[in-house]
């Protein structure tokens, strides 16, 4: 038997940053999500050799361990050692024996459509499948979570937790009692077509660490300035929402420039003179608007453009040095299943 899992990366629309806990536990939170079709993926082979084998291709990582109740987070394979820590003793199982495989259809490196956590997600949702615990979608998102933030130390916000395990178009709030809400926006099928058509993802090949910029966030809390433009993208995450619950592209699209243009305004390395030289080549090219999605600093980009124009901005972006990726919006949220 083998077990496997899958979740969905996230593009982060709109109020990235105000799900920090520096920032929601003093002024509540708004973000803006959507998961596409970009995935990671889990699989497990239980074994009865009393062994823990931990794999990582894409990261060209493997380490074997003698199986235990705890496993030292020690630098290697954190993310996966800290999900074994939590799920043997919360649900409080006997040491186990298996292989676990993880990789992802993104690149290394910080992505900014949430890798790390997203992959969290897909181990818990391994797991759960496997040892069949009763895990809701909140359970899976808060656990994910815990073990990042607290059990592992990597500074980070919460959307990605959420949007992974939940998937689809989401309006989520971070209250300042740290409780999470998400809200499923209703979107007409039209609405959602005509964005994907006129959406270009593009990976600007720019790696960064993202728990980097958001200690840098974090301690730029108390400066009014950045404050200021905290508010600014938290209320501009309110108002893409109704944007597109109207159907409205073209705001959604001025909207997404005014975001962008207060996220950079929060720190100097949320954009850097490659990214803003891409995001100018791309204006030049046909682009309504777009943004870095994720803690900023490199990874991926996404831009609106006009169908008509999007051969011509595709054109212009095969010549940089990124690439260009294909997707569709998933809808389906974290995914387990058993096969012989």
């Amino acid at each position: 038997m083998k077990v496997r899992s899958k979740s969905p990366l996230r593009i982060g629309f709109g109020g990235g940053g105000t799900d920090l806990g520096s920032y929601s536990n003093f002024y509540g939170g708004h973000v803006l999500n959507a998961t596409i079709s970009l995935s990671t993926y889990c699989i497990i082979i239980p074994r009865n050799n009393k062994k823990i084998i931990f794999s990582s291709p894409d990261y060209q990582e493997r380490e074997s361990l003698d199986s235990s109740d705890f496993l030292e987070i020690d630098g290697n394979m954190n993310l996966h050692k800290g999900v074994y820590n939590r799920i043997i003793k919360d649900y409080n199982i006997a040491p186990l024996s298996f292989e676990l495989i993880t990789f992802s259809d993104a690149p290394p490196g910080g992505s900014g459509l949430g890798g790390s956590s997203t992959l969290v997600v897909s181990i818990i949702k391994c797991f759960s499948e496997w040892l069949k615990l009763p895990m809701g979608e909140y359970d899976i998102a808060k656990l994910a979570y815990d073990i990042e933030r607290n059990d592992i130390g990597i500074e980070g916000g919460s959307q990605d937790q959420y949007a992974a395990t939940f998937g689809g178009f989401n309006f989520m709030n971070f209250n300042k009692d740290s409780s999470v809400i998400v809200n499923p926006l209703d979107i007409k099928n039209d609405f959602i077509l005509e964005l994907q058509s006129s959406m270009i993802l593009y990976h600007t090949n720019i790696t960064r660490k993202a728990s980097q910029i958001e200690i840098e966030k974090k301690e730029l809390i108390s400066n009014k300035q950045s404050i200021d433009s905290m508010h600014r993208v938290k209320e501009g995450a309110l108002k893409m929402k109704s944007a597109i619950l109207k159907g409205d592209i073209e705001g959604f699209a001025n909207l997404l420039n005014d975001s962008w243009m207060a996220k950079k305004s929060i720190s100097k390395n949320i954009s850097n003179k490659e990214i803003d030289r891409i995001y100018s080549l791309a204006l030049d090219n046909g682009a309504l608007a777009g943004k870095v999605s994720g803690a900023g600093g490199g990874g991926f980009m996404f831009f609106i453009v006009s169908p008509e124009k999007k051969f011509q901005l595709k054109k212009a972006l095969d010549s940089q040095s990124g690439t260009v990726y294909d997707f569709i919006f998933d809808f389906d949220g974290a995914k387990s299943w058993k096969t012989e």
